[in-house]
């Protein structure tokens, strides 16, 4: 594991916000900035163990959604049962979201108060422009890639039907949307080493 980096003669901590659409490349990003010393807080990851038996994420959707979204044999939540609730009907994508978002970003403050003085934080949320959160962070990182090609990876990488890939792009802001708000945009339309050029350049740049 990379020690985490701090800034030479800096007390403050650099707030990254990294966000990009779903199959963009933002976990290559990610784990990028990780191997360079960010200190990264995943807020899908942080999600998934919240919503774990016994966790208070998966009992507050139980409650909303009832128990069609659990697994019959293990009692943990069936994703896929979950996500066609949601993703074909935006009330119901507002109540998972009113759910989860509070105790994410409970967990992802209790982990942003270890990042060391002159630090750099990055806060990996494929929903910071839609929740607003884009407006607590010092820098504002976007990944983007051509829709087609977030349709293929969904398809070929997670096994989805390419009509709820599509459903899924349009759950969330658009390009536009979030190009606006962003500091810095890397383009993932060409190879992962390309992206991960453009994110050590972004990185000299930052910290130098």
């Amino acid at each position: 594991m990379t020690e985490p980096f701090t800034r030479a003669g800096r007390t403050d901590v650099l707030k990254v916000g990294l966000t990009g659409g779903i199959a963009s490349g933002k976990s290559t990003v990610s784990r990028c900035l990780a191997r360079l010393g960010a200190v990264v807080v995943d807020a899908d990851a942080l999600a998934r163990e919240l919503q774990e038996p016994g966790a208070p994420g998966l009992a507050a959707i139980v409650a909303h959604f009832g128990e069609q979204v659990l697994d019959r044999g293990t009692g943990r939540l069936d994703r896929a049962a979950l996500a066609a609730l949601v993703f074909a009907d935006r009330e119901e994508l507002a109540a998972l979201n009113g759910i989860m978002h509070p105790l994410v970003r409970a967990e992802a403050a209790r982990l942003a108060a270890t990042v060391p003085p002159g630090g750099v934080l990055v806060q990996d949320i494929p929903l910071l422009v839609e929740t607003g959160q884009h407006t607590d962070m010092d820098r504002v990182l976007v990944v983007e890639a051509p829709e087609a090609e977030r349709v293929r990876r969904m398809v070929a990488d997670r096994g989805m039907d390419p009509d709820d890939a599509r459903r899924r792009i349009a759950a969330q802001a658009s390009d536009a949307q979030r190009r606006a708000v962003a500091t810095t945009v890397f383009d993932n339309s060409a190879t992962r080493q390309d992206l991960e050029r453009q994110v050590r350049q972004w990185w000299e740049a930052e910290t130098a």
